[in-house]
């Protein structure tokens, strides 16, 4: 035995649990020298959901902050996890675009790559690990842990040994939502260590309190490697804090060697920062404790709770995570890790929502049931599969192997926003945030820049990042205007500018039924009520209780936005709009892309009809029961 070496996962998944990844860098700087001294066998700094949100709500450049903290760690190696063929996105991309993105990660700092892919599918590692490979970088492979009838201690041990064939230098036991139980840990770790030649790393996540007593039992085992987290980011759905593991093993064959004192200078910096933010610490609650059952791993919970808060259903929350478990076996018992979490999660939240089970179906989890992902563990449920792909064929082949080359013409893209490879890269995996965030970077003034500052001390001040701070998703208030009328009967031009101004005064976020919304509207196209008024009371109004005709023909129905999210009115910024005004649809037909909970979900119309009037413009967020179409039925 020798004594554990950790990997430290603050900067990455340790914040990505707790914080919905939210940690700027501004907020790294001050410590990472501190850090760098620490005596870390590794830094995971990277890639996971860092990329998405860096650009997405944070206005920062991934790019940046990894030559950043590089520009800052000059001893302690640096680390990423990669989806695999996913690379940080939530979908499968070309061969050219990984190649590229493994070796501009190298160029920009990584040194080594913790790569996994959610269904053990080892098809879709041959790419990146053959990259890392062929630029001297290290290749780790993980071995993602679930609990299935179609998974066991074997499967585990096999599917290492094929990685260590292809070329892992080190294999991670990749155990997303805490579902190792100690003595099953040493099992599984003396089963790799008597098995393998390459050193084994273990990842694990407290969420429902195994995490410390797993990693103490792996250490016993023989394990090399094992994660931790500095304590204000530990705990909960992250991962177990490193003080309490250096001081379990002090004194014994395992001792990891690592002064307590400097890790609790490290962790009084990250407590500052999680008070100045309000940032939560890591608990385990009792919905945690229930990852027994449904398996949610990491922040899945927490990012299930605030898109159920957005979509304004929060306290249907247990209803999803019962409902996760039923979809994850109607689907072949995939791992429940990125991206099979967000599209089995997700996936339940709209079956819940829409209170039908795969009524809408986003267009990841039909790629998912066409093998567009990789093959699941076990079959999916024939009548599932019915309902959502129908007769689409199922491909066999690695999934990659059907997608056209992207480089050139993601570089043709953003030729008008950079010559910059990395940029190319990040529009390449995200091209509508992308733009977004180009147009912002290009617009901003001098003083919006965010000030990145290095210090070698640990003090209490925290760097402020101004620029960081996402738009608001509300729009704000519009001053109603008067509208002149005649008789009684309004003319469809009168509706579409009353609906509008109406979206503009966030009428949307009240949720009105059909009927009472034209009541509401009706009314106050009349000026006998504001638009802000409150709906329960306006109703009650005796006003009301006199028969109103309808304001809209019945020929004419409207779309609703069945969730909230951002409205696109094209499957990819250089494609051509699904629909426009005068077009006739057919039932079935796709409308519109609703971006929601990072999936890309169609929106189609049930009926045939021609398109009267689009009311939301492309990219605009979008609430719930908010307009998107008037279609006038055939």
């Amino acid at each position: 035995m020798s004594k554990i070496k950790i990997s430290d996962t603050s900067l990455r998944d340790g914040h990505q649990s707790l914080w919905a990844t939210r940690m700027a860098t501004p907020d790294m700087i001050p410590v990472l020298k501190k850090l760098d001294e620490i005596g870390y066998h590794s830094l995971e700094i990277w890639g996971g959901a860092t990329f998405d949100v860096c650009i997405r709500y944070l206005n920062e450049d991934p790019w940046e902050r990894l030559r950043e903290i590089r520009r800052n760690v000059t001893k302690t190696r640096l680390q990423m996890l990669v989806r695999g063929q996913s690379l940080v996105g939530y979908t499968h991309y070309p061969d050219d675009i990984a190649v590229k993105f493994i070796e501009k990660a190298a160029d920009n700092g990584i040194d080594i790559f913790r790569i996994f892919d959610a269904l053990n599918d080892l098809r879709n590692l041959e790419t990146c690990m053959r990259t890392v490979k062929a630029i001297g970088k290290h290749t780790q492979a993980c071995v993602v842990y679930t609990i299935s009838p179609v998974h066991s201690v074997q499967h585990f041990v096999d599917t290492a040994l094929r990685l260590q064939d292809m070329g892992a230098d080190s294999i991670c036991v990749k155990d997303m939502a805490g579902l190792l139980a100690p003595y099953i840990s040493y099992e599984l770790i003396r089963a790799l260590k008597e098995n393998l030649d390459v050193p084994i790393q273990l990842h694990t996540h407290y969420i429902g309190g195994l995490a410390i007593a797993t990693l103490l039992k792996a250490a016993e085992a023989g394990v090399d490697i094992i994660d931790t987290a500095s304590v204000p980011m530990a705990f909960g759905s992250s991962q177990p804090p490193v003080e309490t593991i250096v001081r379990a093993l002090q004194d014994t064959e395992w001792d990891t060697g690592l002064s307590l004192h400097d890790l609790f200078e490290i962790a009084e910096h990250f407590e500052q920062i999680r008070k100045h933010k309000g940032f939560e610490r890591g608990v385990t609650r009792i919905t945690d404790m229930k990852v027994f059952e449904h398996q949610v791993p990491g922040g899945m919970i927490s990012n299930f709770y605030s898109q159920l808060e957005e979509q304004k259903a929060a306290h249907r929350l247990d209803e999803v995570l019962k409902e996760i478990p039923r979809v994850r076996a109607d689907l072949g018992y995939a791992p429940l890790v990125t991206p099979t979490s967000q599209l089995i999660g997700n996936q339940a939240v709209i079956n819940v929502l829409l209170g039908e089970r795969y009524k809408m179906c986003p267009g990841e989890v039909k790629e998912y049931v066409r093998g567009c992902y990789g093959k699941p563990p076990a079959p999916i449920d024939e009548e599932v599969r019915q309902k959502i792909i129908g007769d689409t064929p199922v491909i066999d082949v690695r999934p990659a192997d059907l997608l056209e080359p992207m480089w050139g013409k993601a570089r043709e893209a953003v030729k008008a926003w950079s010559e910059s490879e990395e940029d190319v890269i990040t529009y390449a995996l995200f091209p509508q945030v992308a733009l977004k965030f180009f147009e912002w970077r290009k617009a901003r003034s001098a003083e919006d820049v965010p000030q990145i500052q290095s210090n070698d001390e640990i003090g209490p001040t925290v760097v402020e990042n101004k620029a960081s701070a996402a738009p608001p998703r509300v729009k704000p208030p519009v001053k109603p205007r008067a509208v002149s009328r005649g008789d009684e009967d309004m003319n469809i031009d009168e509706i579409r500018e009353l609906m509008l101004l109406l979206d503009q005064s966030n009428i949307a976020d009240l949720e009105l039924q059909k009927n009472d919304f034209k009541i509401h509207l009706r009314k106050y196209a009349a000026g006998v009520i504001p638009a802000a008024s409150n709906p329960v009371s306006a109703v009650s109004n005796p006003v009301f209780a006199e028969p109103v005709e309808e304001i809209l023909d019945e020929s004419i129905t409207e779309v609703l936005a069945p969730m909230v999210g951002t409205f696109y009115a094209a499957p990819s910024p250089d494609a051509a709009p699904y629909v426009k005004i005068g077009d006739r649809v057919e039932p079935g037909q796709t409308l519109c892309i609703l971006e929601a909970m990072k999936l890309m979900n169609e929106i189609k119309t049930d009926f045939a009809g021609t398109i009267v009037n689009i009311l939301v413009e492309n990219a605009q967020p979008v609430e719930y029961g908010q307009t998107l179409f008037l279609i006038q039925k055939d």
